[in-house]
């Protein structure tokens, strides 16, 4: 079965988002992409409180200076597409109030005609918790737990109720319903991320790490783990592969190492692919000066893959 591959959306600062957004989401859909992403950072924090991913000394990347919002970034592609697929790997979750996160993502897909992915992480910033976090960071956790659970509620069935720590909905009619039941899906790393994923989620978001046999690893335990807790439904796969930004210097120096960052990128999709994941997403966003670059690498990118059998 030929793995099925998605494109991140331009958010960064270099990227006109009203402009670029639109127009990279329709290209994404001509070259041949089923789903576009996005992915959240709500601040850069100047000085930080902890490095990057939590990592001592570990510095943020530039790029994060300026990220735009997921929502508005997935709303301007679904308005600009008819047939991709419209994800988030990831939004953090307990920095939204659960109950208009789950109506923005209901709105959404009745919009969209049903492309909706929910990809929800807790995060690790304790500056974007200082700053949003609807719960302290200790307790990212149950605030995931309940956005799931407010989630499900509120694109079920009327009347709406649910009482939980963060949300309570008496009684309630809610509206505009899904077009379709979303699916949602989790960034888990640790077994007590991956039972709550195995109970509550459709599916898993992983990252590609450099290092194709320890993602296989982590996805047979995750499945013997599903078998162990009794769960019959598959569990759905998107992969992220994420390139990093460039050191340009000359033009000619630029263009060998984009070459570079494609050729390596397209090695990444067939070793994943070849693990059995049935979506890989590539967020090329960095390497690309400008959405005309960003498209042109897109292609290339997605017609080598396809090339050499992803």
């Amino acid at each position: 079965m030929t793995t099925r591959l998605g494109l991140g959306l331009p958010q960064m600062r270099q990227y006109a988002l009203g402009r670029d957004v639109p127009d990279v989401a329709r290209a994404a859909e001509r070259i041949g992409y089923e789903s576009v992403w996005v992915f959240e950072r709500a601040l850069f924090p100047d000085p930080a409180t902890q490095g990057l991913y939590g990592i001592e000394g570990m510095a943020w990347p530039d790029e994060y200076r300026n990220t735009a919002d997921p929502l508005v970034t997935l709303t301007l592609a679904a308005a600009a597409t008819e047939r991709v697929r419209l994800g988030s790997s990831v939004l953090v979750a307990p920095l939204h109030v659960p109950f208009q996160l789950a109506k923005a993502l209901a709105s959404l897909d009745a919009a969209s005609g049903g492309r909706v992915i929910a990809g929800f992480g807790t995060g690790w910033s304790l500056d974007e918790y200082a700053a949003s976090g609807v719960r302290p960071f200790e307790e990212r956790g149950a605030v995931l737990d309940e956005v799931i659970e407010v989630c499900r509620k509120v694109w079920g069935p009327d009347p709406v109720v649910h009482d939980g720590s963060v949300t309570r909905i008496a009684s309630a009619v809610v509206g505009p319903k899904p077009a379709r039941p979303i699916p949602i899906l989790l960034a888990a790393g640790n077994k007590r991320a991956w039972r709550r994923l195995v109970d509550h989620a459709d599916g898993w978001l992983p990252v590609n790490i450099g290092k194709p046999e320890l993602i296989a690893a982590q996805w047979r335990r995750l499945r013997e783990l599903a078998h162990e807790r009794g769960r019959t439904e598959p569990i759905r796969t998107v992969l992220r592969v994420n390139s990093f930004r460039l050191p340009r210097g000359d033009e000619g120096v630029g263009r060998r190492l984009v070459q570079a960052r494609v050729d390596e990128t397209v090695e990444d999709l067939v070793a994943h692919a070849r693990i059995g994941f049935e979506e890989i997403m590539v967020d090329l966003q960095s390497i690309a000066r400008d959405a005309e670059e960003l498209k042109d690498i897109a292609a290339e990118v997605f017609e080598k893959a396809r090339a050499a059998g992803v």
